[in-house]
Protein backbone atom coordinates (compact mmCIF):
# COMPACT_ATOMS: atom_id res chain seq x y z
CA UNK A 1 0.00 0.00 0.00
CA UNK A 2 1.43 3.38 -1.32
CA UNK A 3 1.97 5.57 1.73
CA UNK A 4 0.38 9.46 2.01
CA UNK A 5 -2.54 8.58 -0.26
CA UNK A 6 -5.13 7.15 1.72
CA UNK A 7 -7.35 9.03 3.81
CA UNK A 8 -7.40 8.53 7.58
CA UNK A 9 -9.65 6.01 8.96
CA UNK A 10 -11.88 6.49 12.10
CA UNK A 11 -12.79 3.24 13.48
CA UNK A 12 -15.53 4.87 15.57
CA UNK A 13 -16.90 7.70 13.56
CA UNK A 14 -20.30 8.66 15.17
CA UNK A 15 -23.31 8.73 13.01
CA UNK A 16 -25.82 11.87 14.07
CA UNK A 17 -29.59 11.42 12.39
CA UNK A 18 -32.12 14.27 12.45
CA UNK A 19 -34.68 12.10 14.45
CA UNK A 20 -31.57 12.08 17.09
CA UNK A 21 -30.52 8.68 17.02
CA UNK A 22 -26.79 8.34 17.21
CA UNK A 23 -24.83 5.27 16.37
CA UNK A 24 -21.07 4.49 15.25
CA UNK A 25 -19.41 3.38 12.30
CA UNK A 26 -16.09 3.27 10.48
CA UNK A 27 -15.45 6.10 8.47
CA UNK A 28 -13.10 8.14 6.74
CA UNK A 29 -14.64 11.57 8.76
CA UNK A 30 -15.15 11.80 12.10
CA UNK A 31 -18.86 12.70 12.47
CA UNK A 32 -21.62 11.86 9.67
CA UNK A 33 -24.96 13.88 9.94
CA UNK A 34 -27.93 12.30 8.09
CA UNK A 35 -32.22 12.90 7.51
CA UNK A 36 -32.91 8.99 7.71
CA UNK A 37 -31.73 6.56 9.57
CA UNK A 38 -32.84 2.74 10.47
CA UNK A 39 -34.78 3.87 13.40
CA UNK A 40 -36.87 6.37 11.44
CA UNK A 41 -37.57 5.01 8.00
CA UNK A 42 -40.50 3.85 6.70
CA UNK A 43 -38.88 0.70 5.65
CA UNK A 44 -37.82 -0.43 8.40
CA UNK A 45 -40.12 1.50 11.60
CA UNK A 46 -43.28 -0.24 9.49
CA UNK A 47 -45.50 2.82 9.21
CA UNK A 48 -45.92 5.25 6.70
CA UNK A 49 -44.94 8.60 7.23
CA UNK A 50 -44.66 11.70 4.64
CA UNK A 51 -41.28 13.19 4.82
CA UNK A 52 -41.58 16.87 3.42
CA UNK A 53 -38.65 18.67 1.72
CA UNK A 54 -38.95 21.59 0.87
CA UNK A 55 -42.90 21.69 1.11
CA UNK A 56 -43.68 19.20 -1.81
CA UNK A 57 -46.97 17.68 -0.14
CA UNK A 58 -47.85 21.41 -0.39
CA UNK A 59 -47.39 22.02 -3.62
CA UNK A 60 -48.69 18.87 -4.84
CA UNK A 61 -51.87 19.49 -2.98
CA UNK A 62 -51.78 23.33 -4.64
CA UNK A 63 -51.57 21.90 -8.54
CA UNK A 64 -54.34 18.96 -7.86
CA UNK A 65 -56.78 21.39 -6.37
CA UNK A 66 -55.85 24.15 -9.17
CA UNK A 67 -56.35 20.77 -12.20
CA UNK A 68 -59.53 20.36 -10.62
CA UNK A 69 -60.93 23.55 -10.41
CA UNK A 70 -59.83 24.61 -14.33
CA UNK A 71 -61.73 20.28 -15.45
CA UNK A 72 -64.83 21.61 -13.56
CA UNK A 73 -64.64 25.01 -15.61
CA UNK A 74 -63.92 22.99 -18.90
CA UNK A 75 -66.86 20.71 -17.93
CA UNK A 76 -69.28 23.71 -17.53
CA UNK A 77 -67.98 25.16 -20.56
CA UNK A 78 -68.84 21.94 -22.87
CA UNK A 79 -71.80 21.71 -21.18
CA UNK A 80 -72.93 25.02 -22.17
CA UNK A 81 -71.72 24.62 -25.67
CA UNK A 82 -73.60 21.11 -26.05
CA UNK A 83 -76.57 22.68 -24.72
CA UNK A 84 -76.79 25.56 -27.21
CA UNK A 85 -75.88 23.36 -30.11
CA UNK A 86 -79.07 21.03 -29.33
CA UNK A 87 -81.07 23.80 -29.53
CA UNK A 88 -79.94 24.94 -32.68
CA UNK A 89 -80.57 21.69 -34.00
CA UNK A 90 -84.00 20.90 -32.85
CA UNK A 91 -84.95 24.99 -34.43
CA UNK A 92 -82.93 24.16 -37.83
CA UNK A 93 -85.88 20.99 -38.17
Amino acid sequence: MKKDIHPEYYPDAKVVCSCGNTFTVGSTQKMIRTDICSACHPFFTGEQRLVDTGGQVERFIKRLEKSEELRGEEQARLGAENEAGESSIESAE
